[in-house]
């Protein structure tokens, strides 16, 4: 008997851990290569939950929905604390090694959220939908994730995370996953064209730094002025109004401080 909303109650799902990810770049990489692409992108986030302790999990999902470019996967939620570390910090470094040797560098976003979803672990590919899926694609397609990754070295930075306000909460704040909530940035997650607004927090595992850019000069020290002396015959050496400092400041700035 199909299911009319607000009719009648009925059961509500388990709740899943839900983890989606997505290749940054991937459509404007030729046709030809996106089959290898998916296939790379199945086996690098394998072998990272394969390294968190999480295989029985991830052979056997509760659902599991490739996107081409990316895909979602249903999971316990016993586990979300290993999603949130150590994953992203290993996922990272399985995309060093395959940048090294790779002709296409995979940079990747991953969202992380928890709610309510139906599965069938028998047909995994036909199950899973619901609300909660829905928001995770939706962080997934977010401004914050996808601006963070493209101002990031394409050669340092290869995993950008968000996760939700309820992950965050439950999961990092509440101390299960092993990091500090201070390495969560809080930003207001929103998709262009779509009715959709959430508070959620960044994670880079790897970050750049480029991205350090953000952070203010130091000031000069402050100048203080000194008493006349008596005036002396002979040559003298001007007063320093920071010239040499300005010198080195400009250096720098302009040229990474080589020598």
């Amino acid at each position: 008997m199909e299911h009319i909303p607000f009719a009648r109650s009925i059961d509500l799902p388990p709740y899943r851990a839900i983890l989606a990810v997505d290749a940054k770049g991937f459509t404007a990489e030729p046709g030809s290569t996106h089959e290898a692409i998916s296939k790379s992108l199945l086996d690098l986030v394998g072998d990272a939950l394969n390294g968190a302790g999480l295989r029985a999990e991830w052979e056997r999902p509760a659902f599991l929905g490739p996107t081409g470019d990316g895909f979602a996967v249903g999971l316990p939620t016993r586990v979300l604390p290993y999603l949130v570390d150590p994953f992203p910090r290993l996922l990272q470094e399985r995309l060093a090694e395959h940048n090294r040797e790779a002709r296409a560098r995979l940079q990747l976003r991953v969202s992380l959220h928890v709610g309510p979803l139906p599965a069938d672990p028998e047909n995994p590919h036909w199950t899973g939908n619901g609300d909660s899926r829905n928001d995770t694609h939706r962080l997934l397609d977010s401004a914050p994730v996808k601006a963070v990754l493209a101002a990031a070295s394409p050669r340092v930075t290869f995993v950008a995370c968000i996760f939700s306000e309820r992950v965050f909460e439950d999961v990092i704040a509440a101390g299960y996953a092993g990091m500090q909530p201070d390495r969560c940035l809080p930003v207001t997650a929103t998709v262009d064209g779509k009715a959709f607004s959430q508070q959620a927090w960044l994670y880079l595992p790897e970050v750049s730094g480029n991205l350090l850019g953000v952070l203010p000069a130091a000031p000069p020290p402050p100048m203080t002025e000194k008493p006349a002396r008596p005036q002396v015959s002979g040559p003298r050496v001007k007063r320093n109004d920071g010239q040499v400092a300005t010198t080195v400041e400009s250096m720098t700035q302009h040229r990474g401080g080589d020598r």
